[in-house]
């Protein structure tokens, strides 16, 4: 690979990816900016409308969203009785409390969350997963993650490992806290 392509984050042998062509274009005409920065910045941005198409296939046959799989997901990632307040599905969805309470009606409409009052707190509520709930999302993740397999094909263990640690430095350093 040659020194313009390496710059570049070239991965192909006859030539530039559209990402690299705008930073070939940029360093033709204004070769005093280092605009390596769009390398990363709008290669993550043609992969995010990519992995948007295609991860929303997946929800879509059961009648989802990707919204909705975050909600049953964050669910049953919590253990029996799969059950949070409306407030820790906010935190662990990392949405607005009006978007959740959307994605919260939708679910319920389908039968796959059913909303309680809280025992605990007479103002509060609580969401757990039905029965049928559990079983959507068993499903559904199982059938997520093959396709998150099948994208990330292209890369051996140890280059996905790497680029996991490199992205969660950068959200850090963006100041994405941890969700706790």
């Amino acid at each position: 690979m040659d020194d313009e392509r390496a710059a570049h984050g070239s991965a192909t042998p006859d030539g530039l990816d559209h990402v690299g062509r705008i930073l070939a274009q940029w360093h033709r005409e204004r070769p005093d900016l280092d605009v390596s920065p769009m390398g990363v910045i709008g290669r993550l941005h043609r992969l995010a409308r990519v992995l948007d198409a295609e991860l929303a296939p997946v929800f879509a046959a059961e009648g989802l969203r990707d919204g909705d799989f975050d909600v049953l997901a964050a669910l049953r990632r919590s253990g029996a009785p799969y059950e949070l307040s409306p407030g820790e599905l906010v935190r662990t969805t990392m949405v607005t409390s009006g978007a959740t309470s959307k994605r919260l009606d939708r679910l319920e409409a389908a039968g796959l969350v059913a909303r309680r009052p809280d025992p605990d707190d007479a103002r509060g509520r609580r969401v757990r997963l039905t029965d049928g709930g559990v079983a959507t999302v068993d499903r559904l993740v199982a059938a997520h993650v093959g396709n998150e397999h099948r994208l990330l094909a292209g890369l051996d263990a140890d280059d996905r490992a790497a680029l996991a640690v490199l992205l969660e430095r950068w959200g850090r350093a963006l100041g994405d806290p941890p969700v706790t």
